[in-house]
């Protein structure tokens, strides 16, 4: 099994353990909501760094918004993990607060993540375009939940919810794109080539 491979096995296992926060809301449960926040911030921020080379080579600024946003999102759910420990109001006011913050920094870094995914051809690109428009979903949610203007959206969550199960299955059974492989490693083949002046 190559290099690729495994990473795509890896992403895949970590995107699917990061999704276990959605069961770590029980109030009874304050020991295990706190590891599974802290889990699925590590995970998220893992995801981040064995994808960083792969979408460096197809566009750097992109690259490197995307494992900043991912950092920032991890290190707030381990905050949140944390907070989530406590039983002081003020401070599950300020985990609640985080959270909503939490909301839009995803939906922000998904963005980017699946433009990313969308630029590279690592994936079939019906998934990259779906994450897309549910990334956009999930934050025209947040922002109607977080003004008042509407609560109970739960149904703008599934898209991407959904998403990023399907993309995870995807990259556990079928892995990146060969054709998407060969040509980075001819750009990164090229950009060693150009760096190191031969």
């Amino acid at each position: 099994m190559n290099t690729h491979r495994k990473t795509a096995i890896i992403v895949g296992v970590l995107i699917l353990v990061a999704y276990s926060v959605l069961g770590s809301g029980n109030p009874e449960a304050k020991t295990l909501g706190m590891v599974l926040e802290v889990i699925s911030g590590l995970a998220v921020i893992a995801i981040a760094v064995l994808l960083f080379p792969l979408f460096k080579p197809y566009n750097k600024v992109a690259s490197y918004l995307y494992i900043v946003l991912r950092g920032i999102e991890g290190g707030l759910l381990v905050v949140t993990g944390i907070l989530f420990l406590s039983y002081n109001t003020s401070l599950l006011e300020i985990y609640a607060g985080i959270h909503a913050v939490h909301g839009y920094i995803f939906g922000i870094a998904a963005l980017v993540f699946y433009y990313l995914l969308y630029q590279s051809k690592l994936i079939p690109r019906w998934i990259s375009v779906w994450g897309l428009i549910a990334a956009i979903l999930l934050i025209i949610a947040n922002l109607l939940e977080t003004t008042g203007i509407a609560s109970g959206l739960m149904i703008l969550y599934l898209p991407i919810i959904l998403n990023e199960v399907i993309l995870a299955i995807w990259l556990i059974v079928k892995g990146f794109d060969p054709t998407a492989i060969a040509s980075l490693n001819a750009k990164t083949e090229n950009n060693a080539h150009a760096n190191g002046g031969f």
